[in-house]
């Protein structure tokens, strides 16, 4: 089994997901692309290869538990183990709390949510299995702590996320497999720009400090520097990769 990291990326095929691969593949790691938009995760292979990088693509509907744990079965068949899982997919999953269309909840709730839940899960095993001292990385966001009108099941989720990071990591830790969340805040992504509401980005890009969203490319080197083993230390922790977004009221 070769010892060259081996990194399952979902949301692969945009936004900070895609970013992500490309980072993890440009520092030499092996990289799964998993979403469930096939075209654009082809072209994040693409784009991997062609910088001379390795990479596979795999449809996945994070909302299923059988698909997440396909995936991880489908990692571990192309490249012999797992060392990162990162669960980043997600919706953006807009509407007020009384007006709440229940079919995107139930939606928002299975992405975001269920999807990270199910990572956890398959990779936990995964890396228990084959005795890798991994890490699974959790997109959470600042929106997990701070409320905002409209977003009711997004808030939801992403405070899910938060709490089944702290609490998978004190189950894993003694297989020396860390969990960790990260906090993004205003992110030039494709959930923002679908709001389609530019009062709310523009409302979003002052709360940061510096005034301009945060690139995906910047959200994607945090992630890459919190799975390292010299970043040992954070476990258990929901790091705030926000520019500073959740210290403005």
């Amino acid at each position: 089994m070769s010892e060259q990291r081996v990194a399952v990326i979902t949301g692969g095929a945009s936004g900070i997901g895609r970013e992500t691969c490309l980072h993890f593949a440009r520092k030499g790691d092996r990289v799964v692309v998993a979403d469930f938009n096939e075209a654009g995760g082809r072209e994040t292979v693409r784009l991997i290869e062609d910088n001379g990088g390795e990479a596979c693509f795999a449809r996945v509907d994070v909302s299923s538990q059988d698909s997440v744990e396909a995936l991880v079965e489908e990692a571990v068949a192309r490249f012999g183990r797992i060392d990162v899982m990162f669960n980043n997919a997600g919706i953006g999953g807009a509407g007020p709390v009384l007006e709440q269309n229940m079919e995107l909840y139930h939606r928002t709730i299975g992405v975001n949510q269920h999807g990270v839940a199910y990572g956890i899960m398959a990779a936990g095993r995964k890396m228990k299995e084959l005795g890798i001292k991994g890490v699974i990385i959790n997109t959470a966001s600042v929106f997990g702590f701070l409320a905002s009108p409209g977003t009711f099941a997004y808030h939801a989720t992403k405070g899910a996320v938060v709490m089944m990071s702290k609490s998978a990591a004190l189950e894993l830790a003694p297989y020396g497999i860390r969990v960790v969340a990260i906090a993004p805040g205003a992110v030039d992504t494709p959930i923002l720009q679908g709001y389609k509401n530019a009062g709310l980005i523009d409302s979003m890009r002052a709360k940061v400090m510096g005034g301009e969203l945060t690139k995906p490319e910047a959200i994607a080197k945090s992630v890459y520097l919190i799975s390292l083993e010299d970043a040992e230390a954070i476990n258990g922790s929901v790091v705030m990769v926000d520019q500073g977004y959740a210290s403005f009221k």
